[in-house]
């Protein structure tokens, strides 16, 4: 297999490196130097902007509004999105709903609810965990009661993220607790502004805004709304989990992460000499670099995989593992040669600080890396299983 760019896949990259430089604008981009976390306003402004260029949604078919770029320009603009510190375009809708309502939504639905994914002027959450369903989704609680020509809605859903800014969510809900747990899920869109739904945010010990509980008290979810067939939904809740869990294994953000923390051994000094002088801290910095370029492998043949035509399997079990420890090791380092001064990222006056600011922040936010998307002890129960063929 051979895993080298072509000269017109280099020149693409280097047409969306030239394109990130230039669109960005200049407070996006003192932002994403400092390593500063954005806003919502700030990523809705950059999906706006890739959007006019035809990049918010590059996956999704022309026939739709999207782009339609090859797996491999595709994996190329992102990779330089993600190293070039760009805000990262909600997931909700262009990597998680968008492409289910592409494979199994009517084509009533792919009308309503595709140009609003793609153009960024309707905003999705997700619904999937509850306070007792998380690495074990299956044992979810929230119910949908048939009523006739609606669903009623009854429970709570928690880490929905920017739940408080979406426009609609979608929700893993219970519609038969007769059989197995898997067999009783449906997969529904709703509202955001239906009654019945209350939006409680809570704030992360890294001062992130993102996470909330979401209530749902006798909501009306009228049937169009299921995506998919009724009780069906956990084939779709696999299908969405494996996009996610490539998503999450990506390995540019820990590459930037690893830029970041090679610039600021750079820059601290112990007496005439950097940290990044230390011999042994270069090797330890070394260490998680060939690590990385190692994954970056690994994501190579995952492309190569979805050129073919291949939908993600459980091999982004593998990615993901991967990536999310890296990610985690590379802050607990620059946690490291910060010492006390990576607990300084909380920033009152809103002015962009340097880029140690938020050392502290990411640590804390990526303590979620290894749990989110699935936790990594069950990405390893499936590749146990799926891959290895190991009994249960």
């Amino acid at each position: 297999m051979d895993l080298r760019f072509t000269p017109e896949e280099e020149a693409f990259r280097e047409e969306v490196r030239a394109y990130i430089d230039e669109a960005m604008p200049p407070h996006i981009k003192a932002k994403a130097e400092s390593g500063a976390p954005f806003t919502n306003a700030e990523m809705m402004e950059w999906h706006r902007i890739l959007h006019k260029k035809g990049w918010a949604a590059p996956h999704f078919p022309k026939s739709v509004g999207g782009s339609e770029l090859d797996p491999t320009r595709r994996f190329i603009l992102a990779e330089e999105l993600a190293l070039a510190g760009a805000p990262q375009l909600s997931p909700f809708g262009l990597n998680m709903v968008g492409p289910l309502i592409l494979r199994f939504g009517t084509d009533e639905q792919k009308k309503r609810f595709l140009p609003g994914i793609i153009d960024g002027t309707v905003a999705w959450c997700q619904g999937y965990s509850e306070p007792n369903a998380g690495s074990d989704l299956a044992s979810l609680r929230t119910t949908a009661e048939d009523q006739g020509d609606h669903f009623l809605v009854n429970g709570q859903k928690t880490w929905t993220t920017y739940g408080q800014y979406a426009d609609w969510i979608f929700c893993l809900v219970r519609t038969d607790a007769s059989g197995k747990k898997q067999q009783g899920i449906s997969f529904l869109l709703i509202d955001m502004k239906t009654p019945g739904i209350t939006v409680e945010p809570m704030l992360t010990l890294g001062g992130t805004p993102a996470f909330c509980e979401t209530f749902f008290e006798n909501v009306k979810v009228p049937k169009e709304n299921l995506l998919g067939p009724l009780h069906g939904g956990w084939d779709l809740a696999k299908a969405l989990l494996g996009h996610e869990r490539t998503l999450i294994g990506s390995i540019a953000p820990v590459l930037r992460s690893i830029q970041h923390l090679k610039r600021i051994a750079a820059t601290k000094r112990e007496g005439d000499a950097t940290l990044l002088d230390d011999p042994a801290l270069r090797d330890r910095i070394a260490s998680l670099e060939l690590r990385a370029k190692a994954h970056q492998m690994a994501n190579y043949k995952a492309l190569a995989d979805q050129a073919a035509g291949k939908h993600p399997g459980p091999e982004s079990s593998i990615l993901k593992i991967v990536a999310s420890t890296l990610q985690q090791q590379v802050d607990e380092l620059t946690m490291e040669i910060m010492g006390p001064e990576s607990l300084t990222w909380f920033n009152p006056d809103g002015a962009v600080p340097p880029l140690e600011a938020y050392v502290g922040s990411r640590f804390c936010y990526d303590r979620a890396v290894t749990i989110y998307g699935g936790s990594n002890e069950i990405q390893k129960n499936i590749i146990a299983k799926a891959i290895l063929n190991l009994p249960s």
